[in-house]
């Protein structure tokens, strides 16, 4: 793909995202979903691949369901109230519906299964894309209606979410389709506290996002797509390594890392509205989160492959490590002590 496709598609996905943060009216929040749909498929599908193609498609059907369903909940609240203003959703068949299609949008349980197939088709630059950028539009759009979305929905979606997420991600040798399940496990969280305290459910989203971009910038440094790859990456750049072990341990959510503060916030925050059953069990269903993120860094950092591994040893990289990464996996791993600072800009 030449530069100047890459710029218009990449300026696409900026000017997508912008009118569905900053509206308030439902048709340009709609209008803003599908461009960003459509500057997103040719990058999915550039390699030409007929995996990348079928994830292009996967992408586009649902993408285009949740989208229908977006403009059908706006109409039928429109049509029940004559409001066409965001912040105003109150017919229960609208926030119903569009509940359905956050859910799709964003790939919460029970509509998660296009999400680790896309990503799979995808490069890990275009799967860092599709797990933070691409969510943030549905996210705002789950900020802004979330007074009106039954908490109860919310919250079983969320449940169901760390469970599916955490456990279907335990037996994946692909690194993609782990970061994938990760990506559900991690929009549990939110969607269980948006009802709550939406504010938070942006701070989860925003360190989320910084952590996963970590990851998968490190990833894509290292060129490590399995496990098996991702074994023999050590002696090409050792210290990116042992800095993506600790970035792992963060997003599983580990003290005194980044990624235990929206955890630790979020269970304060649920135990205060009297939901402590449900802070309990997505507590512990973190637990299987985590265990495949300790698989992804023990395989990362701890183990040594076999003397007669079929994969051939990669040589000793003497570059500079990325500025960008080297500052997402600092902001990762060093967060936490100025939490206050943070909690009060927001």
């Amino acid at each position: 793909m030449n530069p100047q496709a890459k710029l218009i598609f990449a300026l696409s996905l900026t000017l997508g995202t912008t009118p569905t943060i900053s509206s308030n009216h439902w048709i340009m929040a709609w209008t803003g979903l599908e461009i960003n749909t459509l500057a997103i498929l040719p990058l999915i599908s550039k390699s030409h691949h007929p995996r990348a193609i079928e994830a292009a498609t996967k992408y586009f059907l649902v993408q285009a369901a949740a989208s229908a369903l977006v403009l059908f909940s706006s109409m039928t609240n429109a049509w029940h109230t004559g409001q066409w203003d965001i912040t105003q959703l109150s017919h229960p068949t609208s926030c119903l519906i569009l509940t359905v299609a956050l859910a799709m949008k964003l790939g919460l349980v029970p509509f998660h299964f296009w999400f680790p197939e896309v990503l799979q088709g995808s490069s890990l630059i275009v799967g860092l894309l599709l797990s933070t950028l691409m969510k943030f539009p549905p996210i705002t759009l789950l900020y802004l209606t979330s007074p009106s979305l039954k908490p109860s929905v919310l919250m079983t979606m969320a449940i169901l979410s760390a469970a599916l997420g955490g456990w279907m991600g335990l037996n994946q040798t692909q690194t993609r389709k782990i970061l994938a399940f990760s990506s559900i496990s991690h929009l549990g969280w939110m969607a269980i506290i948006v009802a709550y305290s939406p504010k938070l459910a942006l701070l989860n989203f925003y360190l989320y996002t910084l952590m996963t971009a970590a990851v998968f910038l490190s990833l894509n440094s290292i060129k490590a797509l399995k496990l098996s790859t991702l074994m023999t990456t050590w002696t090409k750049a050792p210290s990116l390594n042992a800095i993506l072990l600790l970035t792992l341990l963060s997003l599983a959510g580990l003290p005194p890392l980044t990624g235990f503060l929206p955890k630790w916030l979020i269970i304060q925050e649920l135990t205060k509205q009297e939901v402590a059953l449900a802070a309990t069990i997505i507590a512990l269903l973190s637990l299987l989160g985590l265990f495949f993120y300790l698989r992804l860094a023990y395989c990362a950092t701890i183990t040594l492959p076999p003397h007669t591994t079929n994969h051939m040893k990669q040589w000793y990289n003497n570059k500079p490590t990325n500025t960008m990464v080297a500052v997402l996996t600092t902001m990762s791993l060093m967060l936490l002590p100025i939490s206050p600072i943070i909690l009060a800009v927001v």
